[in-house]
């Protein structure tokens, strides 16, 4: 469900904060206010991953979501900048924190055969997340500041219904081994490298280095589709929250068609091509607009594809990538760095996003694009080929220690 609430806070709130300009806020309080979520995503994505390392997955994320649901019920009480600047703030922070340690606890709960398809299907969940901010924009779209509460009561309500489900998951067995073997001296490859100096020595410098950038570049072009899709629809091509909610609906199944696509193939050989399918793809949808004008059909044709496509090459590939890249006491840190460097350009990005699309949005779009075929790029180069696999190795460990403790036990037999 952390993915779920992520991209439902993401989409809903970039959506609520337009109808909130109804009752007052100006474009560049709202690119602020979006740069305040992104923000606080990229500082809590580097707690939350580190304390998720240090201290385990259960504890962190029972906290992270608690701070989930304090953040969406503020704004219910007021829209004003001065409220909504620390209120988006905190929900950032909760959905930042949750996020790394969400997904570690997912990928170490899995099975080697199943592990990329469980990562996919959890990414599938933040389509429904997606779905629920489509649906309440069509349904409040034009209920001004009213619409926008609606739309933070409801993942508010989801943040609630999520923490209670989460107080009966356990720790993970990863977690608890590698624990124990840091604190008995026991030399393993989870237990060795829980340092965040380890993320810059081999074999994980290469890719944390080029998950970071690939993740980074790749994102600021996402951000400005999604983030800024309601705003440039509504302040750009004159189309109503409403309407363009509507056309936006059709991203669900293709979403769930993607990700059920690539759920079949992300455990195979295949799962190379098809992020460079899906990378071509994607960074040709952002140019769309740019060719063919800022209406109702360039701006739909650009999320369909988006959408469809970057089910292979975005944010689905990119856990997986990690999750597998990293032993369990720093797979948590990675995953919450790699995360807040992207949501760091992000935040800075969205704070200046209207004053460039009002300066020359064509520019903007064309620099993005570039930006996103420069980072599927660098993303190819470093796992194409040569990949490593930290459960592999982890995996061995557990066989050694089974088998010291079966001649440990044979010794107690025979004395």
């Amino acid at each position: 469900m952390a993915t779920f609430v992520d991209q439902a806070a993401i989409t809903g709130v970039a959506t609520a904060l337009v109808l909130f300009q109804k009752g007052g806020l100006t474009g560049n309080q709202v690119g602020f206010l979006t740069a305040s979520l992104t923000i606080g995503v990229a500082i809590g994505s580097l707690l939350g991953g580190r304390l998720g390392d240090r201290f385990g997955r259960r504890h962190i994320f029972t906290i992270t979501m608690g701070i989930i649901v304090i953040g969406s019920f503020l704004p219910l009480f007021n829209t004003g900048f001065g409220f909504l600047l620390p209120a988006i703030l905190l929900l950032g922070i909760g959905v930042g924190a949750d996020l790394p340690v969400a997904l570690a606890t997912i990928s170490e709960t899995a099975e080697d055969k199943n592990r990329g398809k469980i990562l996919v299907f959890s990414n599938l969940l933040g389509g429904f997340g997606i779905l629920m901010s489509v649906l309440l924009g069509i349904f409040f779209g034009n209920a001004g500041v009213f619409g926008g509460k609606i739309i933070f009561a409801a993942f508010g309500a989801v943040a609630v219904i999520t923490l209670l489900l989460r107080l009966t998951i356990p720790e993970t067995d990863s977690w608890l081994r590698a624990h124990a073997e840091k604190a008995a001296g026991v030399h393993t490859e989870r237990a060795d490298n829980a340092a965040l100096s380890d993320l810059f020595k081999k074999p994980y410098r290469k890719p944390f280095l080029t998950l970071v950038i690939y993740y980074a570049l790749v994102g600021i072009s996402i951000t400005l589709a999604s983030s800024f899709g309601t705003y440039v629809a509504y302040n750009i091509a004159h189309i109503s929250v409403s309407t363009y909610s509507a056309v936006t609906l059709v991203d669900m199944p293709l979403a769930i068609v993607g990700a059920a696509w690539f759920m079949a193939v992300t455990d195979t050989q295949w799962r190379m091509p098809y992020y460079v399918i899906g990378s071509v793809l994607v960074t040709f949808s952002i140019a769309i607009p740019v060719i063919f004008g800022f209406n109702i059909y360039s701006l739909a044709a650009l999320t369909y594809i988006a959408t469809f496509a970057g089910a292979f090459c975005y944010e689905t590939i990119m856990k997986v990538w990690t999750q597998e890249s990293f032993p369990t006491m720093l797979r948590g840190s990675a995953q919450g760095a790699i995360y807040a460097v992207s949501r760091l350009i992000a935040a800075i990005l969205s704070a200046v996003t209207p004053a460039l699309l009002a300066l020359n949005i064509n520019a903007l779009y064309i620099c993005v694009t570039v930006l996103a075929a420069v980072g599927f790029f660098i993303g190819w180069l470093g796992f194409h080929k040569d990949a490593i696999n930290t459960f592999d190795e982890e995996r061995k460990d557990n066989a050694k220690e089974a088998d010291q403790d079966i001649l440990i036990s044979r010794k107690e037999d025979e004395k």
